[in-house]
């Protein structure tokens, strides 16, 4: 099957295949029209562009036509490993054609109506948040100056309220989505002791119902959890840090819900005091337990099983 390798942008997409050469095409329904006349078929391979590339990648599917759609991030170290130097369009949708070739991504899928819907929720709220956050903190700046009253002080309480007011009101239509169509789902994860409504919202949707990602250790990293170590020979010993590559309100999520974890949760407990007792760090153990909650969630929805505190034992023995 012959790969073709699309670069896309807001406005236009670049295709490159062995046989046809470049071409470029508007990012709309006319553009894909022509693409798909031009190509015909084939495996196409895009770079996932937040939501640049949606559309392109569906109407595809619709039709037929295989697609991949890879992260960018390794697309980037296979250039450098090619020691690609120019930065074009054509020249990324050639290197796509040649990554696509030489990976053999698997095939992209686009998940169901109302995951995207919860991901553009949680996207909101996040934005939200922030404003929220930023409110709170320039409220505090004037009263800490001496301003007390005023119109100034009035109108942020107000933009305080109006956002605090629209947060409850997308998580509760969020809510709603995932009981009508994930609550059996949703009920297997929030028995998990240190799981909360809020973040079993977040690892439903992140992870696709938990499809996107074959194991748990995928998604540690998709989170940015993941332990690095530097160390080289007998000079280099660096110290171990967690990447931080990923999703960042989750992984900020996830560590808030280690401490509760660590109190209720029978395995995140032993595994914290564990870990203390080797003498590692409070915040290491907390990545930890962060960790295992996440593996503990990937068990209970792939065996569709409610928590068990019993589990590990009995498999054990």
């Amino acid at each position: 099957m012959e790969v073709i390798g699309i670069d896309v942008s807001k406005q236009t997409f670049d295709a490159w295949t062995q046989e046809k050469g470049h071409q470029s095409f508007g990012n709309n329904k006319e553009g894909f029209r022509a693409f798909f006349k031009w190509v015909k078929a084939g495996h196409c391979v895009m770079e996932s562009t937040s939501t640049y590339h949606f559309q392109l990648a569906l109407y595809l599917f619709e039709k037929g036509v295989s697609v991949s759609v890879v992260n960018p991030l390794p697309v980037k170290r296979f250039m450098q490993m090619r020691l690609q130097r120019s930065k074009t369009d054509k020249s990324d949708a050639k290197m796509l054609a040649a990554y696509g070739e030489y990976e053999q991504p698997k095939f992209w899928e686009p998940e169901p109506s109302y995951m995207q819907e919860g991901k553009q929720i949680l996207g909101v709220l996040e934005l939200y948040t922030r404003q929220q956050t930023a409110l709170k903190n320039k409220l505090d700046n004037l009263k800490s100056g001496g301003l007390k009253t005023g119109v100034m002080i009035s109108s942020i309480k107000l933009q305080i309220k109006r956002v605090k007011g629209e947060i409850e009101k997308l998580e509760k239509e969020l809510q709603s989505i995932l009981k009508d169509n994930s609550q059996k789902e949703m009920t297997q994860l929030m028995s998990i002791p240190g799981i909360g409504k809020k973040t079993a919202s977040m690892l439903l949707v992140y992870s696709n119902g938990f499809k996107d990602f074959e194991e748990y250790r995928q998604f540690i990293a998709y989170v940015g959890l993941c332990p690095v170590h530097r160390q080289s020979g007998t000079s280099v010993k660096g110290r171990s840090y967690i990447s931080k590559k990923g999703n960042k309100t989750l992984r900020n999520h996830l560590f808030l819900c280690s401490f509760t974890a660590c109190l209720h949760n029978p395995q995140c407990k032993a595994l914290y005091d564990r870990l203390v007792a080797k003498g590692k760090s409070k915040k290491l153990a907390l990545i930890a337990v962060a960790n295992k909650l996440i593996k503990q969630s990937f068990g209970v929805i792939k065996n569709d099983l409610v928590y068990d505190p019993n589990y590990v034992s009995r498999r054990a023995a």
